[in-house]
């Protein structure tokens, strides 16, 4: 985990104070990147302990499409606690359904984003096409004297890449959004983790991700994020029958919150161990080995079916969640 120790050391070097609206100043800088060749090993900070069971808890909640924070903690995962029930904004908000509540986050998004066409009942072929497609037309109205149709489809952006990965692996467009411009003002945090694209090549059989992140706390965030981007390579590999490769990470705002200053600098006077592996269990099928395409195990999964072997970390250091 050099380059992360290297980014923070950047930042505490270079950075600009910023105000945001959490109300804690930021010291960051504009654009940033990490690559891994995860041959090596598995993105896993050591300079303190990750908190491994909550990311892969996310991780599943996300691939679950959830939208609750009951039901990330029961995978593991509390991180979503205050943004749910302690956003004094969210709280205020009139799409929050309740206790609880975070509107159609990442998940929804990832495996559930909301589709629309809005056709000219005359376009006939248009309509036919559309349906064919798993449209389902929902609303026939008057525009200004032209009768039109509304059709809705739910996306499931991530089995789509998936698909693609196996039927047409030289495709540049394997990729999926979390930013949804449509309900940005619906949910307790817009995506800050919001395109993942998939790299994979046939003759190598090896399969690449880039991310990009539009803000990113290095404290908490960029360990969380990069452990959990990583996880999602290996399990995406595994059921299409690719070996992870490489990882690139790009972030768009890159800081460190001022009362999170302590805990980089001592993580910076710690050496890193050396990466861990990710290991999958074996009930989870493998493409490779099978010949079988299996991705309903996307939403199958359970926190339980990944760990981390030789995991060697310093003493955890804790701080706290800017909201």
């Amino acid at each position: 985990m050099k380059q992360y120790l290297d980014l923070i050391q950047t930042i505490l070097d270079t950075g600009s104070w910023q105000d945001n609206r959490t109300g804690i100043r930021t010291l960051s800088v504009p654009g940033a990147m990490m690559r891994f060749d995860l041959r090596e090993g598995f993105p896993a900070v050591t300079t303190k302990r990750l908190a491994f069971k909550s990311v892969i808890g996310e991780l599943c909640a996300f691939m679950r499409a959830s939208r609750n924070a009951a039901e990330f903690r029961a995978l593991g995962c509390k991180v979503w606690d205050q943004n749910a029930n302690e956003n004094q904004q969210w709280l205020a908000n009139p799409y929050r359904l309740g206790e609880d509540d975070l509107g159609p986050v990442y998940g929804v998004q990832w495996r559930q984003w909301p589709g629309f066409k809005l056709l000219g009942m005359d376009q006939h072929a248009q309509i036919a096409d559309a349906q064919s497609k798993g449209f389902r037309l929902i609303s026939q109205f008057d525009d200004h004297g032209e009768t039109k149709v509304l059709l809705h489809k739910s996306i499931d952006q991530l089995r789509e890449c998936l698909d693609t990965i196996v039927n047409n692996p030289g495709s540049r467009r394997i990729l999926f959004h979390g930013w949804n411009p449509a309900v940005l003002d619906a949910v307790a945090l817009p995506a800050c983790h919001l395109l993942y694209q998939f790299i994979p090549n046939p003759t190598t059989r090896e399969l690449s991700m880039c991310l990009y992140v539009r803000s990113n706390d290095l404290g908490l965030g960029t360990p969380f994020n990069l452990a959990e981007g990583a996880a999602l390579m290996h399990l995406v590999g595994r059921l299409t029958g690719y070996t992870p490769r490489w990882f690139s990470y790009f972030i768009g705002d890159a800081h460190i919150y001022e009362n999170h200053l302590d805990m980089v600098k001592e993580q910076l006077t710690r050496a890193p161990f050396p990466a861990p592996h990710l290991r999958i269990a074996d009930r989870v099928p493998d493409f490779a080995k099978t010949g079988k395409y299996e991705p309903q195990w996307l939403e199958q999964v359970e926190p339980s079916d990944f760990s981390l072997e030789n995991y060697q970390h310093h003493a955890p250091i804790t701080a706290p969640m800017a909201v």
